[in-house]
Parts: C-alpha cells; structure tokens; sequence
C-alpha cells in the first residue's frame, strides 16, 4: 500500500522534584511525562497521553474530547483539561505542516510489525481467560487488530490500548479479547498495517494434554504393581539374608 503520510513526535516534558537547597542539586524522585503527542496525516489522527514513572495514568480520546484513565480509580484524585491536550496538537499539526513541505513530501517508512497471541492466565477449559494480542515494531502508529474465533469475526468483548512508545521510535500495541476456554474453539489476531503485503493472522489455541486410554492406563498401573511387588521380594530376601549371616556370626 501506498503512503503519503508523515509523522510527528511531540517533545517530551519532564517534571523533576527540585532540591530547597540549591538549584545545582537536583533529585528526580519521580517524573510526570505528557508521554506521547502524535499527529498524523492519515485520518487526521492524533494521540495524547500521560505518564508516570514511565506508566500510562490517562490518554485523551479526541473524538469524545474526554479524558480516559488507565484505571478508574486514578480520576478520584486528579483531572485534566482536555482544552490542553488540543491546543498541544494543534501546535504539533502546525510543526507537521512545516515539516511535511520542508521534506519534499517523502512518504515515512513502513516498517513490519511483529505479533505474539498468548493468555492473560494458565489456561482452564471452562474457565473466562483473556487473550492477549500483542503487536510490536509499529511504524508509522496506524493499525487494524480484529479477532476471529473459528474462522469468524468476533465482534465484541474487545479492547486495546494506545500506541506506547519505545526508544527506538516505534510502537507497541495491545489488544484483549475475553474468551471461554473450549476444545472446540480456536483463535486468529488479525493485524493490518502498511509494513505487511497481506492481513497478518497470528492462530492460537488452547494446549489441552490428550487423556490416557483405558489400556495406557491399566499398563501404568500393572506396571507399578509389578515395581511394587518387586520392591516387597526383593526386601524380603535381603531382611533373611541379613538374618542369616547375623546367625552364622552368633
């Protein structure tokens, strides 16, 4: 697929704890960063966030223009404008504009994702589970991830996460799917992006070890009575032969 589209990071803005006794020292107990300002071309897309001690507290969701926090409980002591994260990605599509001109209009570079499928927990047939679909290298952040379930689109039960940025300017993504454990059940991640030629589907489903058959079984177990009496004779003759030569000393 082609691709004109061009991508911005915003710059990065830490809070540091500042040492009362002088400006030289400086202690960085604990840092606040407005994580990631992404503003793309493509859709006219754009991401806000903000971390803590490099842990996601809230992202702001621009089509509902509301503020959308990592855990629910996180809102009860804090809020945030979410008037700051659109003027902040407003200033970030100007520097864009700027930069897409300044460029010649070079299209960015497709890099190709990479997909794992594993669960949340051990897997228990009959028991809720969460499946987790975790998608790395991702360049420029514009991604599609769907489930199937037996060959089907699975159209609920479904989350993701924001884009989180690495060091070395890509992304990672995850996707969650709730799902019941069954034999009969298996799992596909579909993931479209400009860095693949085709959808990639990463299959997963549950490992179940297969039950012994009634004459694995009752050959174990002959087994292990054959061991077990083995045991008993074979401690038998050494308590006599003990026995003995403790006679022949006497």
């Amino acid at each position: 697929m082609t691709m004109k589209k061009a991508l911005i990071l915003g710059v990065l803005t830490l809070m540091a704890i500042v040492n009362p006794c002088g400006g030289e020292d400086i202690v960085a107990d604990h840092v606040g960063t407005y994580g990631t300002n992404i503003y793309q071309t493509y859709g006219d897309y754009g991401q806000f966030t903000y971390e803590f001690d490099g842990d996601e507290l809230f992202y702001v969701d621009l089509e509902k223009k509301e503020t959308v926090w990592r855990q629910p409980e996180f809102s009860k002591f804090a809020t945030f404008e979410v008037q700051k994260a659109l003027r902040n990605l407003v200033v970030v599509k100007k520097n864009l504009d700027t930069l897409i001109k300044n460029s010649n209009f070079t299209p960015a570079t497709n890099e190709i994702p990479e997909v794992v499928v594993f669960p949340k927990s051990p897997v228990i047939l009959g028991i809720p589970n969460t499946l987790i679909c975790l998608v790395d290298n991702i360049f420029p952040p514009v991604i599609n991830i769907t489930w199937f379930c037996n060959g089907h689109l699975v159209p609920e039960g479904i989350s993701e996460t924001t884009f989180y940025p690495k060091s070395d300017h890509s992304f990672l993504k995850f996707s969650y799917l709730t799902f019941l454990p069954s034999t009969e059940d298996f799992y596909d991640c579909n993931v479209e992006h400009w860095g693949l030629e085709e959808p990639l589907l990463k299959h997963w489903e549950p490992e179940v070890p297969t039950p012994m058959s009634e004459l694995t079984e009752t050959v174990v177990c002959a087994l292990g009575l054959a061991l077990g009496l083995m045991g008993v004779v074979m401690g038998t003759i050494l308590i006599i032969r003990e026995w003995r030569v403790g006679i022949l000393y006497t």
